[in-house]
C-alpha cells in the first residue's frame, strides 16, 4: 500500500498539472576546476538550450576529479597550523590585556567576549558572501592572509615599546593605554575577525567538497573528515594552551606571539600549495532570496484555504540537475504551505517556472524553509548553552591566578591560562570513549547506528554544562574559604591574596565542560550540516558559530549587569577584582539556574522537532521492502 501511494505520487508529479519551477531561484550546482569553467542550465537563463546545458553539466560532472584524501594534507595541514596560530594569539589574550595593556579584569573579559562574539557573527556574513559571490576557495584565500596580518599586528603591540603602556610591575595603580595604542590593537583584532570569520564557516565545507558525495568512499571520507576536523581543532587548542601560553607567560610575550605568526605564515604556504588540486565550488547565488520568496508568498496568500492533500496538490517542480535532495512533505508550519498553492492569477513561463516567484513557490522551496525554521528553536537553546562554555574559558583563569599553581616541589608554576587545556583534554578523551565504548553499547540498546539521536547528544551536552557550572560554584566557595581562613601564599599583583587551595581543584569543572562540548559541539555541527538544505552548507557552518557569538555577547551583558548591580550592595561585589572579596560562587549558581531552565526548554523543543527526510530515503525503504517481498515469494514458489 505504501509503495503504491509513492508510485502514485511520482506519477502525479510528472503530469502537466503538477508543473514544476526551479527551487530557491538559485543557479544549479556549479563547480570550478583547474581545467575549464562549467555553466549548467539555470532557469534564469530561459528555456532555450536547456537540454544542451544539462548535457554539458552532466559531462562536466564526469570530468571532475575528486582527489579526496590526496588533498587533505594541504587542507588539514592548513587547518592545524592556522588553528594553533590563531588560538595561540587569542588563548592568552585575557592575561595579555590585563598584564601588558594594564586593563581591569572586567574590562578585559568584556573585550574578549565582545571580540569572540564579533568573530562568530562575522561567520554569517562570510557565509553569505561565500555562497553568493566569491565561493569557498576565494573566501578562504582572503581569510588566511587576514589571519596572518592580524597575528602580526598583535605581535607588534608586544615587540614595539611605543605600542603598549609602560609596565606597572608591582604598583597598585597603573597607566592605561593611549588612544593610539588601543586603535592599533583594535586594528589587529579586526583583521583577526575577518580571518577567523571567513575560515570557520568555509573550511569544513571546503574540505567536504573534495570528496565525491555520490560514492560510498566519498561519503565515508566526509564523515572521517568531520572527525579529523575536530581532532585538529582540539589538538591546536591543547598545544596553544600549553606550549605557546607557557612561553608567553614565563619567557617573553614577544617570542610567545612570534610563534603564532610563524605558524600562520606556514598555514598560508601549505594552503596555496594545493590550489591546483582542489575542487572549487563556485558561488551560485544567495539562498536567502528563496527564503524571502516563500515568506512573501505565504503572507500574500494567507487568506487561502489549506489544500486537503498538500503532498499531491501543492505546486512543485525540481530540475534534473538540482543540487538539493528532494524533500517529502511535513505537516508542521502549515501556514507556509500557502506559498505553493496555485491560483488562477498565477502564471507560468514557457519552461514551467513561475513568472512571479514572489507569489508562487514550490513545495520543495517550502519544505527547505521549514527545515531552516525548525532548526531555529534548537539553535537558540544551543546559544544559551554556550554561555556556560564562555564562562569556563574566562573566569577559571582568574580563579587559577589566586590559587596554588605550583606543581610538585620543583617550583614549576603552571600558567593560569593553561588550565583551560583540561577542558580540551576532557573533550578529546571523551570523544574516543564515546565513539569506541558508548556508541557500540547504546547501538545494541536503541538499534540506531549512532547510538543516540543528534538531539539526544546535544541534550546530554547541555546537561553536563549544568553540572559543570554547579561544580564551579562549590569549588569557588572552597577556594575563597581557604583564602579567608587559612594562611595565603603571597599576593598576585592587582588582584589579591593567593589561596592555599590547589588550582588542580579546577579540573573537575573544566573536564565536565569538556564532556559537554564532546556531546554538544560535535552534535550541533553534524545536526546543522545534515538538517540544512545542501545549498546552505556554509550557512550551516556559520550558524554554529553565530550561536557562540550570541552567548559571548550575552556573557558580556551578564558580567556588566551583575558588576553594576552588586558593586554597591551590602553583600559585596560578586565580580570584584579581588576574587577573595567577590562572590563568584553566587554568579556560578545564578548561571546554573539559567542553564537548567534552558535545558527544560531544549527538551520541549526537541520533542516538537522533526528530522529532515527525503523522497530518496523513502524510495530506498520501499524498494528494499519490495525486494524482500519478491525474494520471499520466490522462496515460496520454489
Amino acid at each position: 500500500m505504501k509503495s503504491r501511494a509513492i508510485l502514485s505520487h511520482r506519477e502525479r508529479r510528472d503530469n502537466h498539472n503538477y508543473t514544476q519551477i526551479e527551487t530557491m531561484e538559485r543557479k544549479p550546482f556549479d563547480v570550478e576546476t583547474t581545467t575549464e569553467d562549467h555553466k549548467p542550465y539555470s532557469s534564469l537563463d530561459g528555456g532555450a538550450g536547456a537540454s544542451d546545458s544539462v548535457d554539458s553539466f552532466d559531462d562536466d560532472q564526469k570530468k571532475l576529479v575528486y582527489r579526496g584524501w590526496k588533498v587533505m594534507p594541504f587542507i588539514i595541514g592548513n587547518e592545524t597550523f592556522e588553528k594553533i596560530g590563531i588560538i595561540g594569539t587569542l588563548s592568552n589574550l585575557l592575561v595579555y590585556l590585563t598584564s601588558v595593556f594594564n586593563l581591569k579584569s572586567v574590562t578585559a573579559a568584556t573585550i574578549i567576549n565582545a571580540f569572540s562574539g564579533t568573530i562568530n557573527f562575522g561567520t554569517f556574513l562570510a557565509a553569505f558572501l561565500c555562497d553568493t559571490y566569491f565561493g569557498r576557495y576565494k573566501t578562504l584565500s582572503v581569510a588566511v592572509i587576514a589571519c596572518f596580518l592580524g597575528s602580526l599586528v598583535i605581535l607588534l603591540t608586544a615587540a614595539v615599546p611605543g605600542l603598549h603602556p609602560t609596565p606597572c610591575g608591582t604598583q597598585s595603580s597603573c597607566q592605561g593605554p593611549s588612544e593610539g595604542q588601543i586603535a592599533f590593537l583594535l586594528m589587529g583584532l579586526a583583521l583577526l575577525v575577518v580571518g577567523a570569520g571567513g575560515i570557520r564557516p568555509c573550511n569544513l565545507a571546503f574540505g567536504a567538497d573534495q570528496f565525491n558525495p555520490k560514492s560510498e568512499s566519498g561519503k565515508k571520507g566526509i564523515n572521517s573528515f568531520f572527525n579529523w576536523y575536530f581532532f585538529t581543532f582540539t589538538f591546536a587548542q591543547i598545544v596553544s594552551l600549553t606550549l605557546v601560553v607557557y612561553i608567553q607567560s614565563n619567557v617573553s610575550w614577544t617570542i610567545g606571539l612570534s610563534i603564532p605568526v610563524g605558524l600562520m605564515l606556514l598555514a598560508c604556504v601549505i594552503f596555496f600549495a594545493g590550489h591546483k588540486l582542489y575542487v572549487k565550488v563556485k558561488a551560485s547565488g544567495s539562498p536567502l532570496a528563496g527564503v524571502g520568496h516563500v515568506i512573501a508568498a505565504a503572507i500574500k496568500k494567507r487568506g487561502l484555504k489549506p489544500v486537503k492533500q498538500p503532498w499531491i496538490d501543492l505546486y512543485n517542480h525540481i530540475p534534473n540537475n538540482y543540487a538539493n535532495s528532494t524533500l517529502k512533505y511535513t505537516d508542521q508550519l502549515r501556514f507556509l504551505d500557502k506559498a505553493a498553492i496555485m491560483t488562477p492569477e498565477d502564471k507560468l513561463n514557457s519552461d514551467g517556472t513561475a513568472s512571479d516567484p514572489w507569489k508562487l513557490c514550490t513545495m520543495q522551496q517550502v519544505e527547505e524553509v521549514k527545515c531552516i525554521v525548525r532548526v531555529i528553536p534548537i539553535w537558540f537553546a544551543c546559544a544559551i548553552y554556550y554561555l556556560a562554555i564562555s564562562m569556563q574559558m574566562t573566569y577559571p583563569v582568574f580563579q587559577a591566578l589566586q590559587s596554588d599553581r605550583l606543581l610538585g616541589s620543583g617550583g614549576f608554576k603552571i600558567p593560569a591560562a593553561t588550565y583551560v587545556v583540561f577542558l580540551m583534554s576532557g573533550m578529546t578523551v571523551f570523544i574516543i570513549v564515546y565513539d569506541r565504548v558508548l556508541v557500540p553499547t547504546l547501538r545494541r540498546v536503541t538499534g540506531l547506528d549512532t547510538g543516540i539521536t543528534l538531539l539526544q547528544r546535544i541534550g546530554a551536552g547541555i546537561f553536563f554544562a549544568v553540572l559543570s557550572l554547579l561544580v564551579s560554584g562549590f569549588i569557588e566557595e572552597r577556594r575563597r574559604t581557604f583564602a579567608l581562613t587559612r594562611p595565603t601564599l603571597g599576593s598576585e599583583p592587582r588582584t589579591g591574596e593567593i589561596s592555599s587551595m590547589s588550582a588542580m581543584w579546577l579540573i573537575p569543572q573544566l573536564v565536565l565542560a569538556g564532556i559537554a562540548e564532546a556531546f554538544a559541539a560535535i552534535g550541533q555541527m553534524e545536526f546543522y550540516y545534515k538538517q540544512f538544505p545542501e545549498n546552505m552548507k556554509s550557512f550551516a557552518g556559520s550558524i554554529f558559530y553565530v550561536g557562540g557569538g550570541v552567548s559571548s555577547y550575552l556573557a558580556s551583558f551578564l558580567i556588566s549587569t551583575v558588576h553594576r548591580t552588586t558593586e554597591h550592595s551590602p553583600s559585596g561585589n560578586w565580580l570584584a577584582e579581588d576574587l577573595n572579596k567577590a562572590k563568584l560562587d553566587y554568579f556560578y549558581f545564578m548561571l546554573t539556574g539559567i542553564m537548567f531552565v534552558n535545558f527544560l526548554y531544549f527538551l520541549l523543543m526537541a520533542r516538537w522537532y522533526r528530522y529532515k527526510g527525503t523522497h530518496d530515503e523513502v524510495s530506498y525503504v520501499v524498494e528494499s521492502v519490495e525486494e524482500e517481498t519478491k525474494q520471499q515469494q520466490d522462496k515460496n514458489s520454489v
